[in-house]
């Protein structure tokens, strides 16, 4: 039996995902929204993690480090299946960077997502062939993950003195931070490097 945990905040897109790949006879499926999502896993550690990378949560402090730090660590006993879309890069890079062992388009049929639960919980690697844009945006993003983690707090509002003291950092380091994210980006300013941010899924 191959025990699913299901990571998605829509509650009746997740309520039917379950559904559907409940009555596979090898499924026990588990769901969760992304705030309760390492909880679900601690309370009962699942062989895959099915999880919606679109999701704003994916990159919070609740997000997909602290599921995959909880039950997809990389020591055999958990797997992350990243579903995702081409158009935004961000999101497949960070699943990347989390060691995601799957990934499956959102556009996929219901019956490829069984296949690669499947083939995730033998510990094969499975991607989806319509990603492979998407992966070449992904390695192009400009910004280093210090960088991204800057401009999301600035995309949450933060000040520049909020986000020093969340990252441990100087305030004229943080300006530096912003400076260069604007430059990389192309953008005008730090909020047209939000909105350029955003709309590439990269925060």
């Amino acid at each position: 039996m191959i025990r699913v945990l299901l990571v998605q905040d829509t509650y009746l897109l997740r309520a039917a995902l379950a559904a559907f790949l409940g009555r596979e006879p090898d499924l026990e499926v588990l769901s969760a929204s992304w705030e309760h999502a390492a909880a679900t896993s601690w309370a009962r550690w699942p062989d895959v993690c099915v999880v919606d990378m679109d999701s704003p949560d994916a990159a919070g402090p609740r997000g997909l480090r602290e599921l995959s730090a909880r039950c997809c660590a990389g020591d055999g006993t958990s797997v992350l299946l990243a579903l995702a879309t081409a158009e935004r890069p961000g999101p497949l890079r960070r699943a990347y960077e989390e060691g995601a062992l799957g990934y499956l388009s959102k556009n996929a049929s219901p019956d490829q997502l069984v296949e690669g639960i499947r083939r995730v919980a033998k510990g094969e690697r499975y991607i989806d062939e319509s990603l492979g844009y998407g992966f070449l945006e992904a390695a192009e993003i400009p910004l280093t993950r210090r960088e991204l983690s800057v401009l999301s707090l600035a995309a949450e509002g933060s000040s520049i003195g909020e986000i020093a003291r969340s990252l441990h950092l100087s305030n004229g380091t943080v300006r530096n931070y912003l400076a260069s994210i604007t430059r990389k980006t192309g953008a005008r300013n730090r909020v047209d490097a939000i909105r350029i941010s955003r709309g590439a899924g990269w925060v």
